[in-house]
């Protein structure tokens, strides 16, 4: 499968911006189902520095400085992804219990699992709390296999957690989002990472796109025209795996990756310091996510 996506941001500020200083994480990665065939950032006002550089989780950071006044920011980047054929459905019953998964992280001192072991430890934007722990619990028994107990947790988010983009912002607290059980996909993201993390099992935020042209007779996936996010957890015999608890899925050919991160701040899309600008900028974002024909 391949796909063309163009993801436009645009700042426009209320007064002059003297300078700016920004990271862009736009750019999809290389993972072992997906391959970034090319891709373009372009900015205007013009830089007067910009660099790609490769970033400590292996995303593909695209920084930039802009000396010239301006009103307006538009960054566009433009991609082309090859992703792998759909792989068949998982076999949850299969594979490593969770209690030999605890047993490995515990005592294994390969490479793979001490850098597993760092998304294990609490991030800026999620604390492994006692109340993550009571919530994801049950979905864990320790004779069970790994696939179906991180499965039962997607399911249960995706059912006990209504989709409300007008409850959070990125700043909300995870507690909040646990309490009143509403969120986005940024959110539902951060709790089943910090639920992971709180039962033992690494687990990484992951952003990027999801293709959302509905199937005839279906209905259009959540996460259409935006930015998307989901999970990857560490399974000690078969690796990172991925689930997306916004759609109750395991991640397929139209989930699209980015970047990997500890959690959203480490992948944010656009991030920065600007001089001037005055207050309450306003931010408009479009996505456009499209399969392009190999015949």
């Amino acid at each position: 499968m391949r796909y063309k996506v163009r993801h436009t941001t645009r700042y426009s500020y209320p007064a002059r911006v003297t300078s700016c200083y920004n990271l862009a994480n736009v750019l999809p990665r290389d993972t072992r189902r997906q391959r970034c065939l090319n891709s373009n950032v372009t900015v205007s006002p013009m830089p007067a520095v910009s660099r790609s550089r490769t970033d400590y989780f292996g995303n593909h950071a695209y920084q930039f400085e802009i000396q010239k006044a301006h009103k307006e920011l538009v960054i566009t980047a433009e991609s082309e992804i090859q992703i792998s054929e759909a792989q068949p459905d998982l076999n949850l019953d299969f594979g490593i219990s969770y209690a030999q998964a605890l047993h490995y992280m515990r005592s294994n001192r390969s490479h793979h699992a001490l850098e597993a072991r760092e998304y294990l430890l609490n991030s800026p934007m999620i604390a492994a709390t006692e109340e993550l722990t009571n919530y994801a619990q049950p979905s864990f028994v320790p004779d069970r296999s790994l696939k179906s107990c991180v499965a039962e947790l997607t399911t249960r988010i995706f059912s006990d957690f209504t989709y409300d983009p007008e409850f959070s912002t990125i700043a909300t607290p995870l507690s909040e989002v646990l309490e009143h059980k509403r969120g986005v996909c940024q959110d539902f993201a951060h709790l089943q990472v910090g639920c992971l993390r709180a039962v033992g099992i690494p687990a990484k935020y992951v952003s990027g796109y999801i293709e959302t042209l509905p199937a005839p007779g279906e209905e259009k996936l959540v996460g259409a025209d935006a930015t998307h996010a989901w999970v990857a957890y560490f399974c000690p015999d078969e690796g990172w795996l991925e689930f997306d608890p916004t759609n109750d899925t395991a991640a397929q050919t139209q989930h699209i990756v980015t970047a990997y991160g500890r959690d959203f701040l480490d992948v944010t899309p656009v991030k920065g310091v600007i001089f001037g600008g005055g207050s309450a900028p306003a931010l408009d974002v479009s996505v456009d996510v499209s399969r392009v024909s190999e015949d």
